[in-house]
């Protein structure tokens, strides 16, 4: 049932202190508290909808997302890492806005890709009404904002990847009124399409019909997401583009050379555009040293594998030895912060915002380790001198903003 406005306060004032890894002075508490309050905390990008099918298949009677999860064991996969989010922790992190991942792997393709999507869909609402009192489904800014101040968490649809529309718009069409805010035009594979950061590129960019997929997103008020593809496409498709685009959950390419980071030509872009980049949290994507690791690893992977072509447990072994040897770096809440400060400095203030990738990586930064921790990322900026009022736009300002902006060119369409 909805909560009356005047129970509003006592509900902020009730709401549990924000976790912290690390000591937040009195001072930046109550500046992060304020903050929170008057601004929803947006993040871009969260896959536990893609966690509870895989280890509870989908199931959402064989957990609680009441209870804090940070240590319960999953029941599949054995060596999967404890969940990142629960409502608890949400409620601790201060978060207001959140954009629920409906990602489906970018192998599958055709039908069975759109279908995998639909059920994805199906269980972020069906997740939504089994935990109604505090999750509430958003179309528009205004709804997360209305949401927000009645103390619920808003709650938002991004497809990660664009195969599932089968090079059909009217399967593109058909998602957004599912309800789906933002898709991104390719995940880990190229599509026939739009060219992927982390796959062969076949197109230098976009095609005219990923062209054409840009043109329709903005008229019916699909936000474009720029995460995962190259950056000829991120040039195309901003140059195609009417509305802002957003990437939901990258970096700063000139801090860590990872391809799915963007570079400073495309920041300068968004000038322009009006678009958002939503800082990652993943270490390889934040660190050059961790990525560097990460790439010497997967060296070391392959070369054992041939090394024991008809011995895959010699081969894990080995590579369980070289990691003992060759331990990873570590990745911090600061480095998180100096790719947030980058994006300000060559986008500027109005371009940059919060896209944590929680549930979808392995291990994150010390300090980051689950949804109770932006405080911590929020004392960090605070230390360096950050203004509360350009905290309130990196937390969730910027992308109202880019929301509202897209609605009024779908709005100019019709």
């Amino acid at each position: 049932m909805r909560l009356f406005v005047a129970l509003i306060a006592l509900i902020f004032v009730s709401m549990p202190e924000f976790a912290s890894a690390q000591h937040i002075s009195p001072q930046a508490r109550a500046r992060i508290d304020r903050i929170l309050r008057q601004t929803p905390l947006i993040d871009g990008h969260n896959d536990l909808p893609w966690e509870i099918r895989e280890r509870y298949d989908s199931d959402l009677s064989k957990f609680d997302l009441n209870a804090d999860l940070s240590h319960v064991t999953p029941p599949k996969p054995a060596d999967a890492p404890f969940l990142m989010t629960d409502i608890p922790r949400l409620r601790r992190g201060g978060v207001g806005g959140q954009f629920w991942s409906v990602y489906v792997p970018a192998e599958l393709q055709g039908p069975a890709a759109a279908e995998m999507v639909h059920e994805q869909i199906d269980l972020v609402r069906r997740m939504i009404g089994r935990y109604s009192t505090v999750f509430e489904l958003a179309t528009s800014a205004d709804e997360i904002e209305r949401i927000h101040r009645a103390g619920r968490i808003a709650s938002m649809l991004g497809i990660e990847g664009g195969e599932p529309i089968n090079s059909n718009l009217a399967v593109l069409r058909e998602f957004h009124a599912e309800g789906v805010l933002y898709m991104t035009l390719a995940h880990f594979k190229t599509t026939s399409w739009a060219d992927s950061a982390t796959d062969a590129p076949q197109h230098d960019g976009l095609t005219p019909f990923g062209e054409s997929v840009v043109r329709e997103m903005n008229r019916i008020g699909m936000l474009v997401d720029l995460s995962h593809v190259s950056a000829p496409t991120m040039r195309d498709a901003i140059r195609v583009a009417t509305a802002p685009v957003i990437f939901s959950h990258s970096g700063a390419y000139a801090i860590d050379h990872h391809p799915r980071n963007v570079p400073d030509d495309v920041l300068q872009s968004l000038r322009t555009n009006g678009g958002v980049v939503m800082v990652n949290f993943y270490p390889s994507y934040v660190s050059e040293a961790v990525r560097l690791w990460a790439a010497d690893e997967n060296a070391e992977e392959a070369r054992q594998k041939s090394l024991h072509p008809d011995d895959p447990a010699a081969a894990t072994a080995a590579v369980d030895a070289w990691e003992a040897a060759h331990p990873r770096p570590p990745a911090t809440v600061a480095q998180v912060a100096d790719h947030i400060e980058h994006i300000r400095d060559v986008a500027g203030i109005d371009h940059v915002g919060l896209g944590s990738d929680f549930d979808g990586v392995p291990f994150t930064p010390v300090g980051l380790e689950g949804v109770d921790c932006y405080p911590n990322l929020l004392a960090e900026l605070i230390h360096r001198g950050w203004s509360d009022a350009d905290l309130s736009k990196l937390v969730g300002g910027n992308v109202l903003r880019v929301l509202r902006q897209g609605d009024r060119v779908a709005a100019q369409s019709h």
